[in-house]
């Protein structure tokens, strides 16, 4: 690499990190504080919490490498220009099409490193965090039988239980159903057993009663039972999903997938399909959005201004490609002969790209000519 290349490169790679750094932060802070909710409000303990957080951290990188690819290129072609190397370095001889080659050794790092994410981390972290969630969601269960509280999991319903047994029998339960609108019901018993059957957690209740209170006439209706049993579990969402979900599967199984993965799964062979492409077409995005940002603000001529034009026409162009990028998902995601439809935004991106260098290389395209008018 010529030494141009590699000055350019480092300046790319530099703000790459340092705009990577602030996104990474920006989302993972804002994940960071709806888990907080979630877990400390429950009781969970500050180690949970930080290992919930370091699981989200692929996901936000997904979203924020690309971004910051873009905003570097957009930042060091501003401040090169603004300080007249990129001048100099026309003035020797290199086309636009031959200052965008650092840019694309840089766009192609960004894809590798979104690769790794897509292909390996993302999908290991989204299997290990909903496994982790499910491991709590059945830890919450055991803290909400605490003897002598109130406790309230949700809105509308209430737990109370006088004693725990040794042997595990809970005494004197109480449980206070008012989430209907039309009715409240209360649930009593002696004594009581959680049971898990099937993946659910049933309260076994022994020797009680249920009052329903009908609000409409406030007439109040009860019934005793010798034993009954209450799905304590789907109050605070502790079944989960059978099978692996969509993200939790390796690229090859979504390009290659199998009858088994899809019942598991409960998705058909074209989403199936098109998830795989789309983790390859999202790594090449990485690339496109570096080089959109470069090649945008190289359109037009040097003005005291700056180029917030061109800063604000890029920032239009990823919007556009973006929009053509959910279109052609959605189109390979219900038809399996689509997929290619998943490349869609980066071929109108490369295309966009090759336009606007070869207009930086040739300014006086869409410029009017002055006729000369003077007589021979």
């Amino acid at each position: 690499m010529a030494r141009f290349d590699r000055y350019m490169l480092s300046q790319l790679m530099m703000l790459f990190g340092f705009f990577s750094l602030v996104l990474v932060l920006i989302y993972w802070i804002n994940r960071a504080v709806v888990l907080f909710d979630q877990l400390i409000a429950d009781g969970q303990s500050a180690t949970v919490f930080l290992e919930f957080t370091a699981l989200t951290l692929p996901s936000v990188m997904q979203l924020a490498l690309p971004l910051a690819a873009f905003a570097a290129a957009v930042y060091v072609t501003n401040r090169m220009t603004a300080e007249s190397e990129l001048i100099v370095v026309q003035a020797t001889g290199y086309s636009a099409f031959r200052l965008a080659r650092p840019v694309l050794y840089f766009g192609l790092i960004v894809a590798l490193l979104i690769s790794i994410l897509n292909h390996f981390l993302a999908p290991l972290s989204r299997a290990e965090f909903d496994q982790r969630q499910a491991e709590v969601a059945q830890n919450i269960t055991a803290r909400l039988l605490t003897e002598g509280q109130f406790l309230e999991p949700i809105n509308g319903v209430t737990f109370y239980i006088r004693d725990i047994s040794p042997d595990g029998e809970l005494m004197d339960v109480f449980i206070s159903d008012n989430r209907a609108e039309d009715e409240h019901v209360t649930y009593t018993a002696l004594r009581s057993f959680l049971v898990q059957d099937s993946g659910q957690t049933q309260l076994v209740m022994i020797d009680g009663m249920v009052q329903n209170l009908r609000l409409e006439d406030q007439r109040l209706f009860t019934t005793s039972f010798e034993d009954f049993a209450y799905d304590i579990g789907s109050l605070i969402g502790t079944d989960t999903e059978p099978g692996r979900k969509l993200s939790h599967l390796s690229t090859w199984e979504l390009l290659q997938s199998t009858q088994e993965v899809r019942r598991e799964t409960q998705n058909s062979e074209a989403r199936l399909l098109s998830a795989g492409h789309d983790r390859f077409a999202k790594a090449i995005l990485g690339t496109v959005a570096a080089l959109l940002g470069f090649a945008t603000l190289m359109v037009g001529n040097f003005s005291r201004f700056g180029v917030w034009r061109q800063i604000l026409a890029a920032i239009g162009l990823i919007v556009v490609i973006k929009t053509v990028e959910t279109a052609g998902i959605n189109a390979a995601r219900y038809n399996v002969q689509l997929w290619a439809a998943s490349y869609l935004a980066n071929v109108v991106g490369f295309a966009i790209i090759w336009c606007l260098l070869f207009w930086a290389g040739r300014p006086y395209l869409f410029k009017r000519r002055v006729k000369d008018t003077t007589a021979p």
